[in-house]
């Protein structure tokens, strides 16, 4: 008993092949998600990077123009 071939394919098999092309095209849709939201997070770094920096900078210009702060002398302990 042999089987023949059909020149139809069956309908497990378009099924099957149907979920193999849904699959991938979801897979690609997600590859491509995960990559916007990496370019994303990025982006927001380098935003946040900047405006540390900024501050930062910002921060020691403010230093630099204040005096040095004076030493307190220290005083001595009462005895007993």
């Amino acid at each position: 008993m042999s089987t023949k071939k059909t020149a139809e394919p069956s309908a497990e098999s378009v099924a099957r092949s149907d979920r193999r092309r849904l699959a991938a095209e979801e897979g690609v849709r997600a590859m491509a998600d995960a990559e916007r939201q990496a370019i994303d997070v990025r982006k927001n770094m380098a935003r946040l990077r900047a405006a540390r920096e900024a501050k930062e900078a910002a921060d020691e210009a403010v230093r630099l123009a204040l005096p040095p702060p004076a030493l307190k002398k220290r005083s001595k302990k009462p005895t007993r």
